[in-house]
Order: structure tokens, then sequence, then C-alpha cells
């Protein structure tokens, strides 16, 4: 019994040990290619210098003997030295994942550092062939080492120069092929989002020369817009979460998760735990900082989902109630401007339409009188177009015209439109048809402005053929009549054509509604997704409620050009069935296809 028990101490002895690095190369390759992005790399040397009390850093992309080179120089406190004075290039070449800065951290000597691995001189490798770092030691006198990717091996040499070096230079030489095309304009923005804090808060002067391009840049700490969310630091027994986040319009906007100022995430939803609103609905944009944070160490672009993180996702869930409120708040007043948007651009296609349909057909809403003033209003400006508002030429206490600005006079003649384009005649009777002109920004225009009209296909005859408005008399048989209309200013000319349908007989009047002309309806919604409805006028208030629960609503929603176009079909749906009360159905569908078309041709 007492052999059995010693033969399994013995194997369970054997059993324990600790973890070697058997093949120290092999590790250090890996460490040293384990960054997965050259702008990160240089944002990591950038950290250095600032790390070492750098206060003014300048990055040069180059070329020197035909190689592209980038050279990142400061005027920081450089590499520390040994006992005889010099930089102590071979501690950092043999103490890789031996961080110097890291037990400053933990005796409390340095607030700010971030280097906390040891390998942030290894991603070298992915930017660049060789590394080439001169720093000066306290005798006055410049060195520099020299490392190769792929090679074990480091050299130390003095550096002559004509003058004494006072800075600390990294010189990364020749570029590797994918990092050649690296802008210095790229290296501005990388940096103003990835150090924004970190530049801000230390002061430090960051300048890009992109000596290809012939350009310099200044990085600035990016800067936010939208309204800034007044919200407290979020405390915690590891650090305070800092958070500094701005409400604004939804525009693909995003949350970067930071550490002690420097980013470790541009979009905080690439953790599950934060695929949820607030954070992901795309009306906030911001910085959330955590300094509790464990990074991966490679690539430090992750993080550690240990303790540390749950409390850290643990506390700001405190904070998400508040969001949500100011999330729903935007979310309603940018849902309200649309439905005015599109309520203006529908009811100003509409409006448009009517020019070219005839005004006896479609009266009910009261819309061609509005259309036809429209039209009246020659030096109108766009804004008071939109607004249906007259163009008031005169003071009310003085005769002096009113002085124009200048996006209210008129352009060069650009189009020319029949009011209307189409219409029915009555055999042997008259229409009066008018020329409406317009420039390119589709101002009225009338000076210098010359007419002329022709039959192209039908019978009838036509008076006064060289005004403006001319009255077209239908012959005595019926048919199609093409009619012709030219426009000349100077050497600009424009043509179009009105399509006349003479007929026998007209259609008889039909019983108008006893309510009177009302004027363009509004619109608003009601959500009733089990009903098969998708809209209904509401006659009472003179609105046309949409059924947003509609699946068809659902659909167009999608995408902003197919829901504008949705709700003007469903006013036109609308206009026709209320403005031709007891016509037959196929007719209705008839005038219903008439009226999108022309709606749609001038909806924006």
């Amino acid at each position: 019994m007492a052999t059995k028990r010693k033969t399994k101490a013995r194997s369970n002895k054997a059993n324990k040990g600790k973890l070697r690095i058997g093949d120290t190369w092999n590790a250090i390759t890996i460490i040293a290619l384990s960054q997965n992005n050259p702008l990160k790399a240089i944002a990591e040397f950038i950290e250095n210098s600032i790390d070492a009390k750098a206060k003014n850093i300048t990055i040069v992309r180059g070329k020197e003997n035909g190689e592209p080179y980038i050279r990142i120089t400061d005027d920081g406190e450089g590499v520390p030295n040994n006992n005889e004075g010099e930089p102590d290039f071979k501690y950092v070449a043999t103490h890789i994942c031996d961080s110097i800065k890291k037990q400053m951290k933990q005796q409390g000597d340095v607030q700010g550092l971030q280097g906390e691995f040891g390998i942030g001189l290894l991603s070298f490798w992915t930017v660049g062939e060789e590394l080439h770092m001169t720093s000066t030691g306290t005798n006055g006198k410049a060195y520099q080492m020299r490392m190769v990717k792929g090679d074990p091996g480091y050299e130390v040499t003095e550096r002559r120069t004509l003058f004494p070096v006072q800075e600390t230079e990294l010189l990364i030489k020749p570029l590797l092929p994918g990092v050649r095309n690296l802008s210095g304009e790229k290296i501005q923005w990388y940096l103003a989002s990835e150090l924004r804090d970190r530049i801000r808060d230390s002061g430090v002067s960051i300048k890009v020369t992109d000596r290809t391009s012939r350009k310099e840049f200044v990085v600035e700490p990016r800067v936010y817009t939208g309204t800034l969310i007044p919200l407290e630091a979020l405390p915690t027994e590891e650090g305070d979460i800092y958070l500094e986040l701005y409400l604004g319009a939804p525009d693909n906007n995003k949350i970067s998760l930071c550490r002690n100022g420097t980013r470790v995430l541009p979009d905080i939803t690439s953790l599950p735990h934060f695929q949820r609103e607030p954070w992901n609905s795309g009306f906030i944009e911001g910085i959330v900082d955590a300094p509790m944070l464990n990074l991966t160490p490679g690539t430090r672009d992750g993080v550690i989902q240990d303790f540390s993180f749950e409390l850290f996702h643990r506390t700001i869930r405190t904070a998400e109630a508040q969001l949500i409120e100011r999330v729903g708040e935007l979310r309603e007043a940018e849902e309200q401007k649309t439905s005015k948007q599109v309520l203006k651009s529908v009811q100003k296609a509409l409006k448009e339409a009517l020019l070219a349909l005839p005004q006896e057909e479609y009266d009910w809403f009261d819309i061609q009188k509005k259309a036809k003033g429209l039209a009246s209003q020659p030096s109108a400006s766009k804004s008071d177009q939109d607004d249906e508002t007259p163009t008031d030429t005169t003071s009310t206490n003085s005769s002096t015209p009113r002085q124009k600005e200048f996006f209210e006079y008129e352009g060069a003649l650009f189009s020319v439109t029949p009011s209307p384009a189409t219409c029915v005649v009555e055999v042997n009777k008259a229409k009066n048809i008018r020329a409406v002109t317009r420039d390119k920004a589709r101002r009225f225009v009338e000076r210098d402005i010359r007419f002329h009209w022709k039959i192209l296909e039908g019978n009838g005859s036509i008076t006064n053929q060289n005004g403006e408005i001319i009255s077209f008399t239908a012959g005595r048989e019926p048919g199609l009549v093409r009619i012709e209309v030219t426009a000349r200013q100077n050497n600009q000319a424009c043509k179009s054509e009105a399509l006349i349908t003479v007929t026998d007989s007209i259609i008889p009047d039909l019983q108008k509604n006893e309510t009177g002309n009302k004027g363009l309806p509004g619109y608003t919604f009601r959500s009733a997704p089990g009903e098969l409805w998708r809209s209904q006028y509401d006659e009472e208030h003179n609105v046309i409620v949409i059924n947003n629960g509609h699946r068809d609503f659902i659909y167009a929603a999608r995408n902003n050009v197919r829901k504008l176009r949705y709700i003007c079909r469903l006013f036109a749906k609308e206009l026709v069935h209320k403005n031709f009360p007891g016509m037959p159905a196929d007719q209705l569908l008839e005038r219903m296809i008439e009226l999108s078309l022309y709606t749609e041709d001038h909806l924006r």
C-alpha cells in the first residue's frame, strides 16, 4: 500500500511544471507579425513619443534613393541612458515583453503611460524592412540602433553628424509594398481619431509632411458634431468610466471604445454586448473611455472579456436609460421633420402636375387655382414658391420697389411647358392653352420671350399662334391633336408638346362634395398591422391617414425614395377617389394612372 502511495505521488509530481518558450525566435516572430494594421503600428510609435514627454512630433513620408520611407522625430526624453551615459539600446532589444513602463505603472511613478507589453517597437515588421532608431546620450553623441525584419540580430553604432542631434528619430525603410500608398492625409485622419484624447490631454503638436504629394497636415483631435449629452463619469473600483457622447441626425454615427485616451475599437457595437439600443441607434457618436480594460497584447484592438470587462459592462448599463430617452426624442423630431419634407415634396409635385392637367377635371381640392397662381409669379424666389406666398414688390408704407435678392432674378430660358399639357375638348369647342417658361432653377421666365405655336397632327385651328396664350378650336371630327410650342430667348430655343383629345361628348359634370373646396390635404400615420387598407381620407380634418403598419408601407420605408413615391401614390389614389365621385372603377384607375404619371415626374 505504501509503495502505491509513493508511486502515485511521484506520478503527480511529474505531471506538474511551468510553461516555457520552446523556440524564442519563433515566439518573437509571431509577436512581431501580430499587428494587422500598419496605421496602428504608426500610432504606437507616436504614443511612445508622447510617453517620452515629447511636445513636438513630425512624421515624414518620402523617398530616399528610390526607397519609400517613414521618419518620425520628436523632442522627447528619448531612450533611457545606461551607466556609461549612452542610450541603452541593448536593454530595448533584449527585453521584449518586459516593459519598463509597466513596472513604472505598478510603482505609481508615472501617470498616463500606455505601453505595457514591451512589443511596440517590433510592429515595424508590418510597416517596412528595416528600423533605424537614433537617440542622444548624456555625452552629446548620437547613437543608432538598426534592426532588420526577419533577422534576430541588432546593431548599435555611433552616428556621425555635423551638428548635435537633439531629437529622437525613428526611420523605417523601405516600406512594404502594401504600405507605400499610405498617404499623409490618411495618417492624419487616423491619428486624429486614434489618439484624440491623448493629443488633447498632452498638448503635443503633431505634423505630417508628405513629400510625395508635397502636402503638410496638422493632426488635430477629432471634433464631433451634434449636441453634447451631459453625462457624469461613472465611478468603479478600478477607475472612472468617461463618456463624451453627442446626439445628432442619423448618419451612420459610431461610438468609439477607448482606454486612457487611445482608441481600442472604432465601433463599440463590434462587441456583442453592445449590439442593442442606444449604442447601435445611429443617433449617437463620441467615445467611451474605460481605463480598466485589458487589451489583447498583439493587435491592441481587442478587449479581453475578463472580470474588468464585466465590471465595465455592468456599470455602463446605468447610463443607458438616459441615452435611450434622448434618442427617442430625437427620433421623434426626425420623423416629424421627414414627414414635413415628404408632404412638401408631394404637394409641390401635385401642383406642378396640375399645371399640365385639365383644370375643369381636377378642381375638388382647390389646387388648380393655387397652381395657376404659382405660375403667375414670374419673379418669385424659390422659397416663395415653396411657401405658396406671392412676392410683394412694394412696401405697405412706401411706393419704392423692394430690392430683389440675387437668387430672385430669373435666369436664361431653359424649358417651356404647355398648360394644360393634356386635356379633352368637345368637337367645335375652344380651349385656352398657356406656355409656361422656366430657367434651369425652375424660376419663371418672361423677359424677351418669343412664342410660336403650330399643329403637328390632327384637325383644329389656333388663334394668336405667336402669343403666350392661344385659343385652340377643335375640328368637327373626334381625334388626337398634337400641338407644338416653341419659345425663344436670344439664341436659346425650347420646344414642348400638348396632347388634346377631341371627342364628340364630354363626361357629364359629377356632383361635387357639399363641403366645398378645401385645398391640398396633409397626412398622418395610424398603425393598423392587421388591416388591409393602405390609406383613408379624413374629410373632417382634411388629412390622408396612412396605415404605417401595412406591409407595403414597411417595405417602402426601407428606402427614402421609395417611401416618398409610395406616399405620393396614396395621395393620387385619395385625390382621384374624392375628385371623381360616382365614376366607374375602371375610369377611376385610368385617372389615377394619369395623375400619378404627371406627379411623379416632378417628385423631388
